[in-house]
Order: structure tokens, then sequence, then C-alpha cells
């Protein structure tokens, strides 16, 4: 594995580099931050890796722990700035669901023809441990411990089992594979980033019969909590994932930090670290692009294909999300995507 100097020397030479790593970290602020190190161990080294290795990056830069963001906040602060568009680091200290409010939202689609499917998730990340570059083996299982002794206070619709991948059968993990549920470890960023280090100690899936609550454990972040089902209504998925991370609180500590909310690993996830997306067929839309991105943008949600960012649309079906997760409530965020996907319903029947 590469030293700092090392990696040092490929950030300065790869001219080209367009990451906001390349952009963001001079070599005034190398040299303040070199000799640096976090609580848990975490160095600018950690930091840095993947977008040194990586140049073609598009962010370049992970936090090696919840103090990383303190610590290496000279480089982090600017990279958080430029990639959520913001001037000052400025989250809601509260965490404000808006149950009343979301919860007489309902369907969003109640015909059922535009709307295939709704998901929200959350990141979160447990407070007395570093994010995957400083994690040890051991650290790994007793956080997935942890984490499990949680998801087994759930109760209800959110009863639900935990499959590690640690000796997980064929069956199993074909099941998962095709349900299109079980995460991989071929990511080349993230595994630079030590994303994968011990693969697949200390990791898992949890998730409910019905498969409408799911649970990924030490993917990328510490925990992934998922909330989804068939069609368009919003509140039914959004109080679960709710009534979840509140129970799950019961138990776990989670990181935050003033300004920027809920730590996780990536500095593109902080503040709610919450990301709420519809399936919608829109396929009239889809001819009519400048419309299209313009509600897009008049309303900070995001198109994506179906597959993921990057991806292109298939059938006229688009994954339209909230762009902004920094800077303002968890409710304000799904108000968001509520009134960016309204819109498109408008438009699309008007067409």
């Amino acid at each position: 594995m590469a030293d700092l100097p090392t990696l040092w020397g490929k950030l300065e030479a790869a001219k080209d580099s367009k990451s906001l790593l390349k952009k963001n970290l001079d070599k005034a602020t190398y040299e303040s931050l070199k000799d640096k190190k976090t609580k848990f161990g975490g160095t600018l080294a950690d930091c840095i890796r993947s977008g040194c290795e990586n140049p073609e990056s598009g962010v370049g830069i992970y936090a090696s722990d919840p103090e990383g963001y303190t610590t290496f906040a000279p480089v982090l602060d600017k990279v958080i700035k430029d990639y959520h568009k913001i001037d000052k680091i400025d989250h809601p200290k509260a965490t404000v669901f808006g149950k009343d409010e979301i919860g007489k939202v309902g369907d969003l689609d109640p015909s059922g023809d535009m709307i295939v499917s709704t998901r929200i998730r959350v990141g979160r990340s447990h407070d007395s441990y570093g994010f995957p570059p400083v994690l040890s083996k051991e650290d790994r299982v007793d956080m997935e411990k942890k984490t499990v002794e949680a998801l087994n206070t759930l109760e209800g619709e959110l009863k639900g089992t935990y499959y590690p991948l640690t000796g997980m059968s064929a069956d199993t993990e074909k099941q998962l594979i095709e349900d299109h549920f079980l995460f991989k470890n071929d990511d080349r960023f993230l595994a630079a980033a030590s994303g994968y280090d011990d693969w697949p100690t200390g990791r898992g899936i949890f998730h409910t019969p019905d498969k409408k609550f799911l649970v990924w454990v030490n993917e990328e972040d510490h925990l992934r909590l998922i909330s989804m089902q068939k069609g368009g209504n919003l509140s039914e998925v959004y109080l679960r994932l709710v009534k979840a991370i509140e129970t799950m609180e019961k138990k776990l500590s989670f990181a935050k930090k003033d300004g920027l909310g809920y730590l996780t690993f990536c500095p593109s996830n902080l503040g709610t670290a919450l990301r709420a997306s519809v399936h919608i067929k829109i396929p009239k839309l889809q001819k009519n692009k400048e419309i299209f991105d313009k509600i897009c943008a008049d309303n900070n949600v995001q198109a994506r294909g179906i597959h993921g960012e990057h991806t292109e649309s298939v059938g006229g079906v688009y994954d339209i999300s909230n762009k902004r997760r920094l800077g303002l409530t968890e409710e304000a965020a799904i108000k968001e995507m509520i009134k960016g996907v309204q819109e498109l319903i408008a438009k699309e029947k008007s067409l």
C-alpha cells in the first residue's frame, strides 16, 4: 500500500484530474495535514488514497472515521461545499422527520399507472467505530454483533432475519442476487479506499419476509437502512423507515457533527444521509428533455436510469430522487422530492 508522499506525488502528477480532491487539496493544506492523526488512528493517506490511485474519480476523498471530519476539515470542508453547492456548512442540529405531515401525503400515483416503486434509504454510522480504512477484523465483527442485537429489537412489520455474508448458503446468495439485494465488492474506487478489507467478514443483510425493509451491514457505510415497496405510497415507505430508525436508536448511538448532520464514509452523503426515490414511467417527457431537465432542476431532484447513477433509462422509466441531503431537514428533503415527482406526473399527463 502506497505511503502518503507517494500518493501525493500521484495526485500532483495527475494534471488532467477533475476530482474534487485534486481541486481542493493544495500543497499548503497537504503540508498542514500530513502528520495529523485522529483518535481512531485515521490519517490523511486513509482519506485521499482512492482519489490518488484513481485520478478520474469524481469526489476522490473519503473520511477515515467520524473524527476525520474535524481533523481533516481544511480539505474536507472545501470538498463538501463544492459537492453540495453550498456557501457555508450549516446543517440543522435537530432531526426533523415530519411524520405527521409526510404521513398525510399517501400515494403519489393512486392510479398505479406511472410509479413502479418507491424506495427511501438512509446511511448511518456507529459513533464508536471508525470507517473502513481504520477498522480491524475484530472491529467489524464486534460492530456486526452490536448491529444485529439492535436489529433483533425490531417488531411487527419490521421483524426480520439477518443473513451474514460469511458462510452464506448458495441458495440464499442466489436468491438475494436475483432480488437485486446483495451488495458486491466490485467498485474499484471503494476498494482503493479500503472499503472491502477483510471481505466478507462482518458484513451481511437483514430483511423482513416481505422484503419491504432491509439493512445492509458494513457495505460502504456501517449501516444502510432501506424501506421500499411497489407503487407510489410514499407515506407507508417513509413511516416504516422512520419507525426502524427510531427503534434502532434506542440501542445504537449514531455519529453526528454540528453543521454536517449524520456522518458517513463518503462526504457526498452527509446531513440527512437520506435518498428518497421513485421509479416512474415518463415516456413522453423523456422526449422533451428541456422540459424534463427544467422540472428536475427547479425542484432539486435528480434523474437517473433505473440501474443507478450514470445508467440510461429503460422503456421511459427513470429513478427520480431528492438531490439535496445537506443543509435541510429530513421533512424538507422529502417534500422537495414529492413536489418534483408531482410536477413530473402532471407534465407527463398534459403532453
